[in-house]
Formats: structure tokens, C-alpha cells, sequence
């Protein structure tokens, strides 16, 4: 007879302190906000009921799911749009027991439409700010630029966000990989760089190695989103490791968006057995079909990840974060203190 007593793992992932750091706000609108904010807009969408949205979320790879992608932004267009949808994502993180967020947000996915960036990041920064507040989440903000734009778009991106660089922790790159190496943007990165923002690329998601060097050399990140085909360079893994980079890796969407085949080919334990520091987040939930936890359990189970494995994981969320160092100690012992409570090591 088959063993039915719970997983102890699915109780642990619940209970631990958790952050986030691979998330598009964009990507985590549920088809029933994108209806309601469409309908309250006046917007029209090529679907007739949510049914057929969930439909559509079948995707053969990165391209596919950027056409949807951007279709559904086309309900984001008041301030109070932007803040329902982040404050709906914060409300749903905070039952996964996430107590940080680095989220992305793309500014010029709603620029271009007309929305002003001073609309877009008005309503994101007061979600953040009442999810600090009321449910004690705490946050920072990434801009990305769009990598099939072209630079000159992402410098006027930034100067439009000048005023609002208080808020606005670092800047990103995301969008099209494939045909979009991250040299692209070496002058803008140099800008942000001296105005102090931290960097971060996606990188190795579906293009190369030679993506990432690129991103470590001649972007100079501090974060590496994705870098799954790092693994197929043996000396870029060990520089990733030997340098300490953190990977934000997002299973469920690898998987949706068929960079790999099965969850069971998901890099996360191949890149902790290698020293690097692999993290678990769920990139655009809504499309990907699940948050933060989901994300975790799927790597559990198909992995046969031990209870270290997992904490590991979380510890390097806090790690691999832009948090001041006293608050990833913190956090860091919570951690080691559930794990002592499994009686783990």
C-alpha cells in the first residue's frame, strides 16, 4: 500500500519566509481583473469570456506568450488600474508567506499606448506602499527596459523616470531575448550604473551563454534573471558560482513556455549541487499558472528536493535581494530556526 501520510515538505515551504524577485506586475493580471478592468475602461478584448483566455494560455515558446502578454496590458490605462492589480498580487503573495518583492514593471509597454509613466508608477508605488503597511510586505521597484526596443527608447525611458528614481531601485531587461543580446543596452546601463541603480538582465532564458557573459561583462548586473543555458558552459557556471551571482529562476513558466519539457528538467537542483545561488519565483503567475508556493512544491516533488534544498532556496531569495544586509540576516535566521524545527541540518 502507498505511504499516504503528508509531505513534510508542503507544510515547511508554507511556513517559511519567502522573496520574490522574478516578477512582471504586468504578468500576474488574472483573467477576471483583465474582464472587469476592460468592461470599466471601455476596452475591447478579443475574448468573450474568461474561458477563452485560459484558452489561450498555450504557449510553444517566449514569443507567443508576449503577444498575450501585451494584449492584456491594453486594460491597464487609469492609476487606479495599476494599483489594483499590484495590490491584488501583494494580497495573494502575502497567503504564501512572501515578506519581499522585487517587482518588475515595464513602463514602456504602456507608454506607448498613450498611459503616462507618471500613471503607471503612481498606482504601483501606492499598492507597495499600503502592502508595506497593512500586510507587511516589504519592496523595491525594477524598472525594465523592453529588449526589442531599441536603446534610444530605453535612455528616453529613463529620463522620464527621473523624477521618480527615489522609488525606483534598479533597472532591468526583459522582452524578446532571442535576436536582442544584451550589448544592445551597454550605454544605458552605464547611465543607470551611475545613477546608482542596481542591475539586473534576463539572460540565458532561450538565448545563449554567450547571452549571459554578456549581461556579467558588458552590462556589469548585479542579478542574473533565468540564466538556465549558463549550465551548458562549464566555465560560466563556475564564474556565476565563484562571484557569488544570484539566479532568479522561474519554474512553472520555463515549463508553460517550453524551455524545458517536463518539470523534472528544471535547473534549480543541477545549479545549488554547482554553488549557485539558484532562487524559485514565478515570473508572470497569471499566465504561468502559479505563484510563488506553487512554484516551490513543483520543484520539491519533481526534484526530490530535501528540506535543505528548499531552505536553501528561500535563504538565497533574501540573499540574492537589494534588502539592507541587518534585514537578510534577519530573515535568513528565520529561516534556519524552521528548519532546525524539522529537526534538518
Amino acid at each position: 500500500m502507498a505511504d499516504a501520510s503528508p509531505d513534510p515538505r508542503s507544510a515547511f515551504i508554507a511556513a517559511l519566509p519567502k522573496a520574490e524577485l522574478h516578477l512582471h506586475i504586468e504578468g500576474s493580471l488574472e483573467p477576471e481583473m483583465m474582464f472587469e478592468l476592460a468592461r470599466r475602461n471601455g476596452v475591447a478584448l478579443p475574448y468573450a469570456s474568461v474561458e477563452e483566455v485560459r484558452a489561450a494560455y498555450q504557449f510553444s515558446n517566449l514569443q507567443e506568450f508576449l503577444d498575450l502578454y501585451y494584449l492584456g496590458m491594453g486594460a491597464l490605462i487609469e492609476e487606479r488600474d495599476f494599483y489594483d492589480l499590484t495590490i491584488a498580487y501583494l494580497e495573494r503573495v502575502h497567503a504564501d508567506n512572501v515578506r519581499h518583492v522585487e517587482i518588475f514593471f515595464d513602463p514602456q509597454g504602456h507608454t506607448t499606448r498613450g498611459v503616462a509613466f507618471d500613471t503607471v508608477i503612481t498606482g504601483i508605488t501606492r499598492a507597495l506602499d499600503e502592502g508595506e503597511a497593512r500586510l507587511g510586505i516589504t519592496s523595491k521597484l525594477i524598472m525594465c527596459f523592453l529588449r526589442h526596443l531599441s536603446e534610444e527608447d530605453a535612455f528616453a525611458t529613463l529620463e522620464e523616470a527621473q523624477p521618480w528614481l527615489h522609488r525606483i531601485t534598479g533597472v532591468g531587461l526583459d522582452s524578446s531575448e532571442v535576436g536582442h543580446p544584451p550589448e544592445k543596452f551597454a550605454r544605458v546601463f552605464a547611465k543607470c550604473r551611475e545613477l546608482g541603480l542596481k542591475l539586473v538582465a534576463h539572460a540565458g532564458e532561450e538565448g545563449p551563454p554567450e547571452y549571459v557573459w554578456q549581461a556579467l561583462d558588458t552590462l556589469g548586473i548585479d542579478r542574473i534573471d533565468h540564466g538556465n543555458r549558463a549550465l551548458e558552459d562549464e566555465k560560466l557556471v563556475k564564474r556565476i558560482a565563484q562571484d557569488g551571482y544570484t539566479l532568479t529562476v522561474c519554474p512553472l513558466s520555463n515549463l508553460k513556455l517550453c524551455v524545458i519539457d517536463e518539470i523534472g528538467e528544471s535547473p534549480v537542483k543541477a545549479m545549488l549541487d554547482a554553488g549557485i545561488k539558484a532562487t524559485v519565483n514565478s515570473d508572470d503567475p497569471s499566465y504561468f499558472g502559479g505563484y510563488i508556493n506553487d512554484n516551490y512544491h513543483a520543484v520539491a516533488r519533481a526534484l526530490d528536493l530535501s528540506l535543505q534544498d528548499i531552505a536553501t532556496l528561500a535563504s538565497n531569495s533574501f540573499a540574492g535581494s537589494f534588502l539592507d544586509p541587518a534585514e537578510i540576516e534577519t530573515r535568513q535566521a528565520e529561516i534556519a530556526q524552521a528548519l532546525e524545527a524539522q529537526g534538518a541540518r
